[in-house]
Order: structure tokens, then C-alpha cells, then sequence
């Protein structure tokens, strides 16, 4: 059964996210944990996490992505942004740890003044600083696009990056259509070379997720903007292919369109479940 759905608002809280995916007949969803640029997030509501973990069961939701501000950057040497990262990946896990099974994405972020090896050991060192042997939350890198100083851009720096985490177990990808589009990867023409290279750099068994989106501009541009999906540089058919692809069986898959309606994504989620040939 293909596993997909879209990026929601949490203001209302869990279950009425939960019920805004089944309303467009999505079965998973993602979600900003707080402000996309940092802020403080409200306590957790216990009786809205009840209420939502009895109707995702009920109605078949599961893998709910809780992704982490965009403000939150691991990759720096700047100690007070280092420290405000941190502080909200712990914040966060600790809550995710009572929304049973979550997976929870970060962006490995920009290194600024230091080199790419510092920046990449900087993420590990965070990872290493939130992990605990016994989470149940895994966490996701996300695929760069290569903007600026960004890391984690290419495979080979997500996989030294997770070479470098304690607890690896505990650490997957999140492949982002868009970034690893941007950062010179095919996915139109030669979607299988590109996951024969992921599964050689670094496993397959690490591919965790997906976020189906379409690009504005031409791969290998660095240039991480969204089209709308269908009319970007990546098109329908090649995002179809990638749900079609067995490598891919049981990943679940997030859409994300630059104009997040509810009307678009219910559009979008019955365009690939019609395409999706199981």
C-alpha cells in the first residue's frame, strides 16, 4: 500500500492533522514541530495526543513527520546558535517520545566560515548530543540542495556524517526530490544509477523517507525552490516513478507544493495513488 501525504499545520494540534489527512484520503502527514524560523512551541496537549494516536490507528495513519525548524543549524561553530539548536532538537525529541511511531527531520544546515569536514563533524556532534540508545524516534537528515555553505548536500557527506554518530541505528535520510535535484543528481533520467549510488554510498536500509516535490530550476543549479508538482524541471512522471519504484516499497512519501492547500494536495494525493501501480 503506498504511504503518502502532506505537509499540515499543527496550530489546531495532532488530531486535527490527523483528520485533515484523512480528509484528502492521505495516510501519513508532516509538520512544522514549531515556527519553520524557531520560536517557543506550546505544552504538549495529552488528551489531543491520545485523541490522535486512537484515530491514526483507527484510520491507518502512521509515519507523522515532525520536522524541525529551519533555524536550528548543527553545522555551525557559532556556540549561542549551536546551543539554540540543540536546546530545541532535545525539546522536541522529548516530546515526539509520547507521539508514538514519529520520525523527526533536520536539515544538517551551513557551515559558514569553517570547512565542509568541520561542518559535517559539527552535525555528527549533535546527533551525538541528542541520541539515546533507547529512543524510539529515528532521525532524519535531509537532502541539501547546496545552497551557500550548506552541508550534507552530497551522499557521500550524509554518509560521513552518519559514520560519525554513536548510535547510527537511530539515524536515517529523508531524500528530498528537489534538493538532491538541485544538488546534480538525475532523478528524470537515471533514477536507478541514482539509487544504486545512494544504496552504495549509503544504504538503502537508510532511506527513510521521501519528499515528493518539483523544482523551478535545472538540476544541478543549487537552487532548492518548488514548482508546483507537474509544471517544475522534475515533472509528474519522474515523481511517479520514484513511488513506483520497488526499491522504495513501504518508504512513505510527503508532498510538498509552494501553494499547500488542502484542494492541491487532495488533487495531488489522487494523482499518485492512481499512478501508483503497487
Amino acid at each position: 500500500m503506498l504511504t503518502i501525504g502532506c505537509h499540515l499545520s499543527k496550530r489546531r494540534g495532532y488530531l486535527e492533522m490527523a483528520k485533515e489527512a484523512a480528509s484528502i484520503n492521505a495516510n501519513t502527514f508532516q509538520y512544522f514541530t514549531r515556527s519553520p524560523r524557531g520560536s517557543e512551541q506550546a505544552a504538549l496537549d495529552e488528551k489531543d495526543v491520545a485523541a490522535y494516536l486512537a484515530f491514526a490507528k483507527e484510520h491507518g495513519i502512521h509515519d507523522a513527520l515532525a520536522y524541525a525548524p529551519y533555524d536550528a543549524d548543527p553545522a555551525t561553530d557559532k556556540m549561542n546558535e549551536r546551543d539554540f539548536a540543540l536546546m530545541v532538537y532535545s525539546e522536541d525529541l522529548a516530546r515526539l517520545a509520547e507521539v508514538d511511531g514519529s520520525l523527526y527531520l533536520i536539515r544538517p544546515g551551513s557551515r559558514l566560515d569553517i570547512s565542509v569536514e568541520e561542518g559535517l563533524a559539527d552535525v555528527a556532534d549533535a546527533l551525538n548530543k541528542i541520541i539515546t540508545p533507547s529512543m524510539k524516534t529515528c532521525v532524519l537528515l535531509d537532502t541539501m540542495a547546496g545552497e551557500g555553505t550548506q552541508v550534507g548536500t552530497s551522499f557521500e557527506q550524509l554518509a560521513a556524517i552518519i559514520a560519525k554518530v554513536d548510535h547510527p541505528e537511530h539515524v536515517g535520510v529523508c531524500f528530498d526530490c528537489a534538493g538532491v535535484w538541485a544538488e546534480g543528481y538525475d532523478i528524470v533520467g537515471d533514477l536507478d544509477g541514482v539509487l544504486e549510488e545512494f544504496d552504495r554510498t549509503i544504504g538503502l536500509d537508510k532511506l527513510k523517507a521521501v519528499h515528493l516535490n518539483d523544482a523551478t530550476h535545472e538540476r544541478g543549479s543549487h537552487v532548492d525552490r518548488h514548482a508546483r508538482i507537474g509544471e517544475g524541471k522534475i515533472g509528474f512522471d519522474a515523481l511517479a516513478a520514484l513511488v513506483n519504484h520497488p526499491k522504495l516499497a513501504g518508504v512513505p512519501f510527503y508532498l510538498e507544493e509552494p501553494d499547500s492547500t488542502l484542494v492541491i494536495y487532495e488533487r495531488d494525493v489522487a494523482r499518485f495513488q492512481e499512478a501508483y501501480k503497487g
